[in-house]
């Protein structure tokens, strides 16, 4: 099979589509044929190996020299071919969606775990934008932040992938939100449900004098002075912003996690990194809110799978509004 490779840290110049081995599925994973993958921050990330402290904490998804998996890619969504033993869940002919490694390929073999069925109402494309985004998003306003009804949540890159997914959510969860994004994309915003669009070319959402009960920093680009400025006393502030990518960090976004841990053990506010593991209940979930029409994918553009290179380089370069997605 075709996948996209990655043998040494660099520039989307070092993606090449070639053939590699075709996975096959051990106990408890399924074989799924790839009808569509998307772009993530994660993908810029393991490719630059950047930051580079995070090639000696990421626990072997990066190596020191090299990315610790040589195929890129996460988001997939396609249909089960075949599965290994003690699978129970899906067999062949099921069509799924999931999160796992080295999505950027013709195939994929996943652990059942991370693999749910695909939304019956979106297409490939629109439910392989899903997975890590909207696991994000959820986990960060759903378990971090246990958003209710009058609470007033603000979201720190609200057109982002990520963004648009926590817009919507926290609209459902019955929250007043407000969204901060750049000039071009406050329609866009806006029609996720935002109920306040503040363009951050023209207002500093830190120095306006309104605090928030939560707010989601997806951006990791202001400091956490600032951030905890923009947090109610006792409110909660999640970081969860992958940074910006300049071509290579020693610290890069990791140096705010690590000051608001820092800072969590002495303030009021609740200062939280979220931590979104991919799981079938939240697959689940996802795909039940997916259904029901309270999430709904966005796609900005799409490429072919062997254009992987190019995709990654618009999001980094561009920064791509709403989600990526590569088509097989």
């Amino acid at each position: 099979m075709k996948a996209i490779v990655s043998d040494r840290y660099g520039s989307p110049d070092v993606l090449a589509w070639r053939d590699v081995p075709q996975p096959v599925p051990r106990e408890g994973e399924v074989l799924v044929r790839v009808r569509a993958a998307s772009v993530n921050a994660r993908d810029w990330h393991v490719m630059r190996g950047d930051p580079y402290l995070a090639r000696v904490m990421s626990g072997g998804m990066m190596g020191l020299r090299r990315p610790g998996q040589p195929v890129r890619g996460t988001d997939f969504a396609g249909e089960v071919v075949a599965v290994g033993r003690g699978v129970t869940r899906l067999a062949p002919g099921s069509t799924v969606y999931g999160e796992c490694d080295a999505a950027f390929a013709e195939f994929v073999s996943a652990p059942q775990e991370v693999v749910d069925l695909k939304p019956a109402n979106l297409s490939f494309e629109e439910a392989a934008a899903l997975p890590l985004a909207a696991n994000t998003a959820l986990v960060a306003l759903r378990d971090n932040a246990s958003v209710r009804p009058g609470q007033r949540v603000l979201i720190n890159g609200a057109s982002g992938g990520v963004g648009l997914f926590a817009v919507q959510l926290a609209r459902a969860y019955g929250a007043t939100v407000t969204a901060v994004c750049s000039t071009r994309n406050i329609e866009l915003v806006r029609e996720a449900g935002a109920h306040e669009v503040l363009d951050y070319t023209r207002t500093d959402f830190t120095r306006t004098g309104t605090r928030y009960d939560v707010v989601v920093d997806l951006v990791a680009n202001r400091s956490l002075r600032d951030l905890r400025r923009a947090t109610a006393p006792r409110g909660t502030l999640l970081l969860a912003g992958g940074g910006v990518s300049k071509g290579g960090s020693v610290v890069g976004p990791m140096g705010l996690v690590i000051s608001g841990a820092a800072a969590s053990k002495l303030a009021r506010q609740r200062i939280a990194l979220v931590e979104s593991k991919p799981s079938v209940a939240n697959l689940a979930a996802i795909r039940e809110l997916a259904e029901s029409g309270v999430l709904r994918p966005v796609i900005d553009r799409t490429y072919p799978m062997e254009k992987a290179a190019e995709a990654i380089r618009y999001l980094e370069v561009e920064h791509a509004r709403a989600k990526v997605v590569l088509t097989a």
